[in-house]
């Protein structure tokens, strides 16, 4: 899990900022919409240590379940403007860490970083989604992904260290507190190593088959790797359980659902809705609920509804009707009949996973109202699920448990490179690093691709292409800061007509200038702050 890797990124041409724009004509009128990407745009494949590129966004919405971000933006106090102008356009679960964040309750933010080349532009991105967070009160961890880099990629301890070294000044130089922030390298955190090590024994080869494609030719190393990205997301809640943001690209998105399944595995109980004292399945369940709400206990005999009556009612109930598969019908028929006479009755469900018998008698005796007590599970009718989610979570720490929520994540647009194809780290003149000679930066933006049309006639007629122009990205990712105004007064001036690309990446080329001077200023300044930080700075596996 890494916020930045890897530094291979989108085609050109594709949609990838959203500055919003106002009312206007055709001309400025921004191709990108709010769900991302354009119409007919590749298929979608996530690799968080290959070459992922994301040509529809919205792909991503549909088949990984990842969440728009515009539908969480009015809940966000003081949203960044990566998040207000769409670079930010996705999540999992943001609403808890807004909320908290609202309600001045703890929350965290953790990205990490694998140092296996300079710090450059793209990795900004993320260095200013954790400070915010940070500024925002929340406990901000940032990471140096050392085993991932030793592992995964082949780099050698001292490249390590010396990359590392790098990360950790631009981060600090953007505004990171160290005081108030956690920073660690991965090989020198032994309770990071000891958590991985029992997440370890909750997951298995298949399903890194499944979510990595990994295969008898992977070596272990790289495959313990995972479990430790697995233990990085879920660090921060070492202490106490809370709302955990992940801000990362794309394609970092498996480690995230991964680590939600085995946040999940390692919880004691597992709190659910049920109807009877058998257990249901999440579309058997939908199903016997619709059909309770529906039926009338007055309706039978002793005016209580029991499991026979709704496998009448269902077996009467065509199957186009209900909306379930035969399978699903089937298997909930089965159970109903088994269960006869049983009264159907909404109540809230505690099952034991893994909790300790301690723990399990302090849940029972916790629960007020009317509760039934069978031999792995819990049901209780006075208390509603919210209450009980507390509840279970409670009495898990109480009794050495974690209580791990579900970690969110925010996703970021992949920036394009500056020669119109891909961002990539083995193509100097795609990306800016941030320890370039801000004379160079400036030469990179002033050779780069642009979005505008064949000819300066053509341009005014028609306008530019901003939403296709790397050099437009760099205003709208970085070079505009916090003024909103500015950046849309850019695109629009460019898709209306009036600004000629060679003006622009003039604008873009000094404002770059200016960026890496002051950067590089700040890198110096905050030399004695990393000294004085508690991180080391030298991994002790290196051989001299």
């Amino acid at each position: 899990m890494t916020g930045d890797d890897p530094l291979e990124e989108p085609e050109s041409g594709e949609p990838t900022t959203g500055v919003p724009v106002m009312d206007g004509d055709e001309r400025s009128t921004p191709e990108l919409r709010s769900d991302g990407g354009a119409a007919g745009a590749d298929d979608v494949a996530l690799d968080p240590w290959g070459s992922s590129s994301v040509s529809d966004y919205r792909k991503l919405f549909e088949e990984f379940g990842i969440e728009e971000f515009d539908e969480v933006l009015e809940e966000v106090p003081e949203p960044h403007y990566l998040m207000r102008r769409g670079v930010i356009f996705g999540h999992r679960e943001y609403r808890p860490v807004a909320e908290a964040m609202r309600e001045d309750e703890p929350f965290a933010a953790l990205s990490g970083f694998m140092p296996t080349g300079d710090p450059h532009i793209g990795h900004k991105l993320v260095f200013d989604e954790i400070i915010w967070h940070q500024q925002q009160g929340g406990d901000a961890y940032a990471l140096i992904a050392d085993l991932e880099a030793n592992a995964a990629r082949g780099m050698s301890w001292e490249e390590i260290d010396e990359h590392a070294r790098d990360y950790l000044l631009s981060l600090l130089a953007l505004g990171f507190d160290p005081e108030e922030g956690t920073l660690y390298r991965q090989s020198g955190n032994r309770k990071l190593q000891d958590l991985a090590f029992e997440l370890g024994a909750d997951a298995n080869f298949s399903e890194f088959q499944a979510i990595y494609g990994f295969d008898g030719e992977t070596d272990v190393s790289h495959m313990q790797s995972v479990v430790t990205q697995m233990a990085d997301i879920l660090y921060p809640q070492l202490e106490e359980p809370k709302p955990t943001v992940i801000p990362v690209g794309p394609d970092q998105d498996p480690h995230v659902r991964l680590a939600r399944d085995l946040a999940e595995r390692m919880r004691f109980f597992k709190v659910s809705e049920a109807y009877a004292s058998f257990e249901l399945e999440g579309e058997e369940r939908a199903l016997v609920a619709d059909c309770y709400d529906r039926l009338d206990p007055a309706a039978f005999d002793d005016d209580t509804l029991r499991c026979v009556h709704v496998a009448e009612a269902l077996e009467e109930t065509p199957l186009a009707d209900l909306e379930v598969g035969a399978d699903v019908l089937d298997s909930v028929l089965t159970k109903l009949r088994e269960a006869g006479m049983e009264p159907i009755r909404p109540r809230t469900r505690f099952f034991d996973r893994r909790a300790t018998e301690d723990a399990f008698d302090a849940l029972i005796e916790a629960i007020d109202g009317e509760k039934r007590v069978y031999e792995s599970h819990v049901d209780a009718f006075d208390v509603d699920r919210g209450e009980a989610e507390e509840l279970a979570r409670e009495i898990e720490v109480d009794h050495g448990g974690y209580g791990f929520q579900p970690p969110s994540s925010i996703y970021h647009r992949f920036m394009t490179g500056l020669t119109g194809g891909k961002m990539s780290s083995s193509i100097p003149a795609s990306h800016i690093s941030l320890l370039d000679d801000p004379e160079t930066g400036y030469d990179k933006v002033k050779a780069a691709s642009t979005g505008g049309r064949e000819t300066a006639e053509e341009h005014r007629e028609k306008g530019g292409k901003a939403d296709e122009c790397p050099v437009y990205e760099l205003y709208a990712y970085l070079l505009a800061g916090d003024d909103d105004e500015f950046a849309k007064r850019v695109y629009d001036e460019c898709t209306g007509g009036e600004r000629l690309c060679g003006d622009c990446k003039e604008q873009a080329a000094q404002l770059m200038r200016e960026f890496l001077e002051e950067h590089q200023e700040k890198r110096e300044e905050v030399e004695e702050l990393l000294a004085d930080a508690d991180i080391e700075l030298e991994s002790p596996r290196r051989r001299e």
